[in-house]
């Protein structure tokens, strides 16, 4: 099965409204969906997290994979990218999401024509329904939907989450520049949903070494269950070990450093930082091997959200919940998005491959959005426009 073409699409992901994070409002996310045809019409869904990867993909992989073996993912790769620590050590990250994207679409392919789910092709399924956290963080108003802006809010916000959808996973946004008003955040959602509710909160590398050690008491006793990026560095991370109890995560994925430091106790990554759904496998049995939990981040479409099903249903190391924004992402790209745990979890599509079909009038949408209107930017202070918030925030 040969090749006939790629196609890679930026699109602008927008979100019900914006949420609140350590470099100001986010409303949204860019992504590119890649589309492989083969000479059997057959066309494979992959998706990068980031817009430059259309055209590393529509300039130079296309053109190196037209008339290959759709199924040769080896090859590809071998043709794609460099060595890979010739990659690393340039930092090319758009180069291996670019790529990560085409090889997670190659898969699709591989389940399609051979009429099984992914996770079939990854081993078979260790479990079907998938842990996600719902989030919660300050908000802006949205077009239709008025936003949480004081920690009450975001209270209650979450206690109708559990209400209506059996919610008590929950991870959130801890960054605000008065740690405080996060704290009370964490506090009112433990006073309202009890023991029961699991929380985590990710900081995204918002405070200095001095604020987190402060910190890390109080959300001990708020029995926090993991504590994303509370600093800068994995260097300061370890320093921050000696004085806080919570296990830490984090998206900088270099294991070897981790091993070295002793920290953290989680990766949170993504298929297509890793350079494919492949790579991750092998990168989660080497997680596995150091006793490193791993787990994936949101902010996707339903095409990389079902990747993120499949290998969490075939990858039993896996076994902390995953993150999710679904419940505020209005629309998808698939016509089965965007998905929506119920009692934290969601069902791993049974279809051939990744078992999402696109949406052709949802993709041409979110392409004008991006075309029209630029990608998402993700550093909009609204109380400073125009200007940049610079780390640590306290």
């Amino acid at each position: 099965m040969k090749i006939r073409g790629i196609t890679a699409t930026p699109i602008n992901l927008r979100l019900e409204a914006p949420y609140g994070w350590v470099f100001g409002e986010l409303d949204g996310f860019s992504q590119t969906i890649v589309e492989v045809e083969t000479e059997d019409g057959l066309i494979g869904l992959g998706e990068a997290p980031t817009p430059a990867a259309a055209a590393i993909i529509n300039g130079i992989l296309a053109e190196r994979l037209a008339g290959r073996d759709a199924f040769d993912i080896a090859g590809a790769e071998h043709v794609c990218l460099p060595y890979w620590t010739g990659v690393q050590s340039i930092n090319d990250r758009s180069r291996i999401m670019a790529f990560g994207a085409v090889e997670m679409a190659l898969w699709d392919l591989r389940g399609k024509a051979w009429n099984q789910p992914l996770y079939q092709l990854l081993g078979g399924a260790v479990r079907k329904d998938i842990p996600f956290t719902d989030y919660f963080s300050l908000r802006g108003d949205g077009p239709k939907v008025k936003g949480e802006t004081t920690p009450e809010e975001v209270a209650d916000y979450c206690v109708e989450l559990h209400e209506t959808h059996g919610t008590t996973f929950f991870e959130g946004k801890f960054s605000t520049e008065d740690p405080k008003i996060s704290l009370r955040m964490v506090e009112l959602i433990r006073a309202k949903l009890g023991d029961e509710a699991m929380i985590r909160v990710d900081s995204n590398q918002a405070y200095s070494l001095a604020t987190a050690r402060r910190l890390a008491r109080p959300l001990e006793e708020l029995g926090v269950r993991n504590w994303e990026d509370p600093v800068a560095t994995l260097e300061e991370m370890r320093q921050l070990r000696q004085h806080c109890s919570i296990p830490f995560s984090t998206h900088n994925i270099d294991i070897a450093r981790a091993m070295d430091l002793k920290v953290p106790d989680a990766f949170v990554g993504n298929p297509t930082a890793h350079g494919g759904i492949g790579r991750l496998t092998r990168f989660v049995g080497a997680c596995e091997h150091a006793g490193v939990d791993f787990w994936c981040y949101s902010g996707d479409s339903g095409i990389g959200s079902a990747a993120y099903l499949h290998l969490c249903a075939a990858l039993g190391w896996i076994r902390e919940p995953n993150q999710s924004l679904f419940r505020m992402q209005p629309m998808d790209i698939t016509e089965e998005g965007p998905f929506s745990p119920r009692n934290n979890v969601v069902r791993v599509p049974e279809g051939p491959g990744l078992g999402v079909t696109l949406s052709r009038k949802n993709l041409a949408a979110c392409h004008r959005d991006f075309v029209e209107n630029g990608p998402c930017n993700k550093y909009h202070d609204p109380a400073k426009p125009g200007t940049y918030r610079r780390l640590p925030l306290n």
